[in-house]
């Protein structure tokens, strides 16, 4: 299961890398120091549709799960095959959504 949990923990920090992007084509180079997608994705000025949002609540867990011992034993039992396989779809999904708006002439 650790395998899964750190290809989750790599899907954040590809999300991350995104609206971070995102926030220095709308806003600048002072980037929040944040690792909570929805208040960066907030921060860089884009429209969350309510399931957008929702992904990337559950996607920041990610985060927070691999990186403290305390979480990891639990984390790592939830990571099955079928909630990592359903979890990148939503990260490749984002990916994508967010590679389009950052290549977006305005």
């Amino acid at each position: 299961m650790y395998k899964y949990s750190y290809a989750l923990f790599v899907g954040h920090l590809v999300i991350e890398k995104l609206l971070k992007a995102d926030y220095v084509k709308n806003n600048g180079i002072n980037i929040p120091r944040i690792h909570d997608l929805e208040k960066l994705a907030n921060s860089a000025g884009l429209k969350l549709t309510e399931k957008r949002a929702n992904e990337l609540q559950d996607i920041t867990k990610f985060n927070i799960g691999v990186r403290y011992d305390d979480c990891k034993k639990t984390f790592y039992k939830k990571c099955t095959d079928k909630f990592t396989e359903e979890n990148i779809k939503s990260i490749n999904g984002l990916r994508k959504w967010l590679k389009k708006n950052i290549t977006e002439k305005d």
